[in-house]
């Protein structure tokens, strides 16, 4: 919009924008609404069956005051559902297509069978991004991951892709949020042959394994940390992520860890290109 020849007016037709648009800068959330929403996060990840009733009502004798309609408002923004029964889930977008529920009795027993992917909100000290990741439900490993501000839908797609780059799972599950009903995410799938799963209605677990991966994200790395910045937040969470991945033993995984399970078939020169490219191969941050 710097053009030193074309007016701002003509500009602003040519690509059918309004011209006050150029000029709006966004307001910066205030300090109470970044407050409510961190501890908002802090008891859904301790009790994610809170929907905005209780998720209010606990609010509310911790001193905040706010309105359930603020609460609702809230936990969209924060892409926060509650896991349990309800008539509907997060909301497909307009036209999108739902997939059925194909893990029920499904016994996973080798790597990339099952992908689960999911979003959650990451607080910063005065603001917060989203999380997305690619979880191999086998192995616990994280295949792939990426930070962004919003919640608009590139961000899952680069990290999908990247992704699909190294390995192709038979299965990818996801609940029916308008990011993975969208065709351009069940495109990408399809493309590879990959079939699409989402989670029934009303059912708490159909993602558990996701929801697992979060809470020890949550307690072990954010709320351990403040960050000041995204580039902050990305770099420790990569360095977090890659310590989950190849260090961290874990139980349901008799103490081993992801990797030894994940790449246990994966020759060593693509294991080590894989570890230097997964941290931050989306970062917008620089």
């Amino acid at each position: 919009m710097d053009h030193p020849t074309i007016p701002i007016r003509m500009q602003t037709e040519l690509l059918e924008i309004s011209r006050s648009s150029l000029y709006y800068q966004a307001k910066p959330p205030s300090e109470k609404e970044v407050a409510i929403k961190h501890r908002i996060d802090e008891l859904f990840t301790q009790y994610p069956f809170y929907g905005s009733r209780r998720m209010t009502v606990s609010l509310q004798r911790e001193g905040w005051a706010i309105s359930r309609p603020t609460v609702q408002k809230y936990m969209r923004e924060m892409a926060l559902e509650a896991v349990y029964p309800k008539p509907r889930l997060s909301q497909p977008g307009e036209g999108h297509t739902i997939y059925p529920y194909l893990l029920k009795g499904l016994v996973i027993e080798r790597p990339n069978q099952v992908w689960g992917v999911d979003i959650t909100y990451i607080r910063l000290r005065y603001g917060w991004l989203y999380l997305f990741a690619i979880l191999d439900w086998y192995s616990r490993f994280v295949v792939a991951w990426s930070l962004d501000q919003t919640l608009a839908v590139g961000f899952v797609l680069a990290a999908m892709q990247q992704a699909l780059a190294w390995h192709t799972p038979e299965i990818c599950n996801s609940d029916q949020g308008s990011h993975f009903t969208s065709n351009d995410f069940t495109g990408l799938l399809k493309d590879q042959h990959v079939q699409i799963s989402m989670d029934g209605k009303g059912r708490a677990i159909d993602n558990i394994f996701t929801e697992r991966l979060w809470r020890s994200i949550k307690y072990e790395e954010v709320y351990l940390k403040d960050y000041e910045s995204p580039r902050e937040a990305r770099q420790s969470l990569g360095n977090y992520i890659n310590f989950y991945n190849y260090t961290r033993p874990h139980q349901s995984l008799e103490y081993q860890t992801p990797a030894s399970l994940f790449l246990a078939d994966t020759p060593t020169f693509l294991q080590e290109k894989i570890l230097l490219t997964s941290p931050d191969f989306v970062s917008k941050f620089p």
